[in-house]
């Protein structure tokens, strides 16, 4: 961080956040709000003479509550800038000033309680997001006795305690009697690898970490006795099994399972652990003077802020989810966008190194380009046909469509660069006034009118969106997954690309069944575009249901990239479900929605 705030040619804005951001790749305008620090950040020299005439003295969170701070103090050690930070909630009062005692003490007068929040606007081509994680809080895993036996600590809390610049100077004690601890435990995948409770994800980082700790506990105290209980170590990274047998060799004891009950000597103070071991098949009981919980991580709390601000979308796990594991793997679906470190998901040090200079790299790339290549699969406004309903700019996932004014008689503008060509505004639109270049509506009307040629009542209809479930079509044949031969597959971009009139079409036509099939919820790949198909599918439901035929004719299903698996399930499934509709079923569905497509065209009249 030092380095950063030396460099000539970066600006560090510190103790700031984002307010918002607006534009697209290329032309971002982002106004961050600069919080007042209450001291001159130029003039202060960090002499500490307020600090000691401060009365508050609350917890410091950097180290973890082991020590307190003033109500003026600098955030961490290395701090960039070097100056004093005044946090007013911690402050009796500056308005009226009930204390003033540090501004007195200043003899360059750096504290002004006058200064107020600056915003600042910025005019940036791309953005790189590396806003970190958040650390798993075992409060709730109340078994292992976190909350109710004071030698029981996070392994975040581990750490202030063996560092030389901790509150104990780097002398790791127990914190009932201020003395070195003969035994200690840890206790891996705290918060992970849970299902009920914490997280179902593997954090990554825990089980080197604990390898970790364990080294350095043997390297400051030769006669300390560690064990470590574990359900799996994943020691997957170069060099990483080679330290983890450096552990054992130097005495560290690995038990494979996770204590049931931990309970406290009332006396000794001591930790009495019931552990099933896994490889031995019996019940052990081990007495420790400590231990540590190899707490995991997840994703930021005020990740949802983020997503909003850059138009992000998020996996399962609440990690940012990027353009697409394997070819863009650090650019974030909207253009311009790019991540590193953990805000994609749990990394080490040398991984978050890594991708940020990919990041950087890719970034650099697009703005020394001078001009942004787009894909040719962006929307096009017919004006002839708009009517100025905005339902375009109300389903874009990117905001990539100027709202109309139909005062100033100005259209719905869409802005390509910020466009990624999902379709979902082409398909809601009640006009069809949007074309989708290379997904047109006659193209997609000649594919499916080209399938259901021929005996359509042997065939099964699916729009498959192109990076989900097309894909997982593609996975399916690759691992030579056995399914019926009865679906015809027609691709789009995005599920939201699928229209009413494609699904009705198909219907029309003689096709028995019709599948809408895209990403999952989580994961999609076009933000929140699979929601707008969710509710279309629901009104055709509704619509079929009406008419007298059964809505179970038309699917919807989610089916990512990497569930082949499911794609042959659904597919074999829907073949049974395809045998049976009858002839006369068919027939009859032809009939009814051949007499309905002329009052669909009046009513769209009606509307313009």
């Amino acid at each position: 961080m030092m380095d950063v705030g030396r460099h000539p040619r970066i600006k560090l804005y510190a103790y700031s956040e984002i307010e918002n951001v607006s534009g697209f790749v290329g032309n971002f305008t982002v106004k961050v709000r600069k919080k007042a620090r209450y001291v001159n950040e130029k003039e202060c020299t960090a002499c500490s003479d307020c600090v000691q005439v401060c009365p508050v003295a609350i917890p410091d969170e950097y180290q973890q509550g082991f020590s307190s701070r003033k109500a003026i103090y600098i955030p961490f050690p290395q701090a960039v800038p070097s100056s004093y930070i005044l946090n007013m909630d911690d402050c009796l009062g500056n308005n009226p000033i009930a204390c003033g005692k540090c501004q007195e003490a200043c003899e360059k007068q750096c504290i002004d309680y006058d200064m107020q929040d600056e915003i600042i606007t910025l005019e940036v081509g791309t953005i790189i997001v590396a806003t970190g994680m958040d650390v798993y809080d075992p409060t709730e895993l109340d078994e292992f006795g976190y909350t109710r036996f004071e030698n029981v600590i996070t392994s975040m809390e581990f750490e202030r305690l063996i560092c030389a610049g901790g509150p104990t100077e780097g002398h790791f004690i127990r914190l009932t009697d201020r003395k070195i601890p003969k035994t200690v435990g840890f206790i891996q995948c705290v918060g992970s690898r849970s299902e009920k409770r914490g997280n179902p994800f593997c954090s990554n980082i825990c089980c080197m970490n604990t390898v970790k700790d364990t080294l350095i506990l043997k390297d400051h105290y030769p006669d300390i006795q560690c064990k470590v209980f574990y359900m799996d170590i994943r020691a997957f990274g170069k060099g990483f099994e080679d330290l983890f047998k450096r552990s054992k060799a130097e005495g560290v004891q690995y038990i494979r399972g996770i204590p049931g009950d931990i309970e406290e000597n009332p006396v000794k103070k001591n930790l009495i652990l019931s552990v099933e071991n896994t490889l031995s098949g019996k019940v052990e009981q081990h007495e420790l003077a400590m231990v540590v919980l190899s707490v995991g991580v997840e994703p930021r709390h005020d990740g949802k802020a983020i997503q909003k601000l850059l138009t992000l979308s998020n996996s399962a796990d609440g990690f940012l989810l990027e353009s697409h594991p394997k070819l863009k793997p650090v650019d974030a679906p909207t253009q311009g966008v790019y991540f590193a470190g953990c805000a994609e998901f749990p990394k080490d040090v040398k991984d978050s190194v890594t991708q940020a200079g990919a990041a950087a790299a890719r970034a650099s790339i697009l703005l020394n380009a001078g001009r942004v290549k787009i894909e040719a699969i962006t929307g096009v406004l017919d004006e002839e046909k708009c009517n100025f309903c905005g339902q375009c700019v109300k389903v874009c996932p990117y905001h990539a469509i100027v709202p109309p004014d139909r005062k100033k008689n100005q259209y719905p503008m869409i802005i390509e660069a910020a466009c990624a060509g999902c379709g979902t505004c082409g398909a809601e639109c009640p006009l069809d006034a949007i074309t989708m270049r290379h997904f047109t509506d006659g193209q997609i009307m000649a594919q499916l009118e080209q399938i259901l040629a021929e005996k359509p009542e042997e065939k099964i209809l699916t729009f498959a969106c192109n990076w989900c479930s097309y894909a997982g079509g593609d996975n399916a044949g690759t691992a030579r997954l056995q399914y019926p031969t009865s679906s015809r597959l027609i691709r789009t971009m995005c599920s939201g690309r699928v229209d009413e009139k494609f699904i009705l079409h198909g219907f029309r036509l003689g096709a028995p069944i019709v599948l809408v099939s895209g990403c999952h919820f989580a994961d999609c790949h076009y933000i929140n575009a699979v929601t707008w198909t969710q509710r279309r599918v629901e009104r055709l439901w509704d619509k079929l249901e009406k008419l007298g035929i059964r809505p179970e004719r038309l699917q919807l299903e989610w089916i990512s990239a990497a569930e082949g698996q499911k794609f042959a399930r659904v597919m074999r499934e829907l073949e049974e479900l395809r045998k049976k509709v009858t002839p006369e079923e068919i027939e009859f569905t032809k009939k009814v929605l051949t007499e309905e497509k002329p009052k669909m065209k009046v009513k769209v009249k009606e509307v313009a």
